[in-house]
């Protein structure tokens, strides 16, 4: 008879403990192993469906494509990260509900691609956007959203996130009548108005005389930009009213948006000054029209 104590019996204990060990080291493993294989063959949770086109394809390799190009082809001087551009991008929306987006949320990167803008170049427009950079990639005197690196990088592109994935929703996202805060509306509304407030000079605008109110309150130009250019810096607005070719010529500068836009201004102590078919816009319109009655007598 072994007595407690023992060495053989102080063996014998250790021994059945040790066994009991490897017995729950390997139940913990069967178990793990049984809740990983149960995931894996969960299906992913289904993306929300909305009304907008989905992310566009290749977005990552599109926008440092882009934001590679403006820095080190077209701005070398400017010395931007583009690496630390788009996870300040990426961080901005993705694994994040497309409806809830702030401007906390798109600060990092505001702040990483933000760079000056040369006093009067800055040209804003409304309902006029291809005539508007067939205008500026001609002169090249003036300056819209677009040609600064903000507004290069994301041009047509479309982007959003889902809180239940880590990766972006390429079947839909939301419209921007949709929610107010989707990605794309408030990336948009955020450097529009970073673009104005950098304004100084003179500030020169495009609007389409061609539709019934040429200015709107509710566009990106009416409700945001008009509203951040800055007094101190910006003394006059020029303001072009542009027609279709084939329209009857007519006063637009009179019409009472037009009136109205120029009482916000005058409200804020910048000067207004308004002219119809700007002839040199009205040249690039006729290079893609030159059959038209308006561009005979060129």
């Amino acid at each position: 008879m072994v007595r407690e104590g023992s060495p053989c019996w102080t063996q014998k204990c250790r021994g059945l403990l040790l066994g009991l060990l490897v017995i729950l080291i390997l139940g913990a493993v069967v178990v793990l192993s049984a809740v990983v294989l149960a995931r894996r063959r969960e299906p992913p949770a289904p993306l929300p469906q909305w009304k907008g086109r989905g992310s566009t394809a290749h977005l990552r390799e599109i926008l440092l494509g882009r934001c590679f190009s403006y820095a080190g082809l077209l701005h070398p001087e400017l010395r931007k990260d583009c690496l630390k551009i788009w996870e300040a991008f990426e961080k901005a929306f993705i694994s994040k509900n497309p409806c809830n987006i702030t401007e906390e949320d798109y600060q990092p990167l505001m702040a990483l691609a933000a760079h000056p803008i040369p006093c009067n170049k800055t040209l804003l427009w409304s309902k006029t956007n291809e005539l508007a950079h067939q205008y500026t990639k001609v002169r090249g005197d003036l300056l819209t959203l677009e040609d600064t690196l903000l507004g290069y990088m994301a041009d047509g592109l479309m982007w959003c996130g889902s809180p239940s994935s880590a990766e972006m929703n390429y079947q839909s996202c939301p419209h921007w009548r949709e929610c107010a805060n989707n990605p794309n509306s408030i990336y948009w509304k955020m450097a529009s108005r970073i673009f104005a407030e950098a304004a100084c000079g003179v500030v020169h605008v495009m609007l389409n005389g061609s539709i019934s109110q040429p200015f709107g309150n509710s566009s990106i130009f009416g409700s945001v930009e008009v509203h951040h250019l800055n007094p101190k810096r910006v003394h006059l607005m020029k303001v072009w009213v542009i027609h279709n070719l084939s329209a009857q010529s007519s006063d637009s500068c009179s019409k009472s948006s037009i009136k109205e836009l120029k009482s916000i201004l005058e409200g804020r102590n910048i000067a207004f000054s308004c002219k119809g078919d700007h002839r040199a816009v009205q040249l690039i319109q006729c290079v893609g029209n030159p059959e038209e009655p308006a561009c005979r007598a060129c």
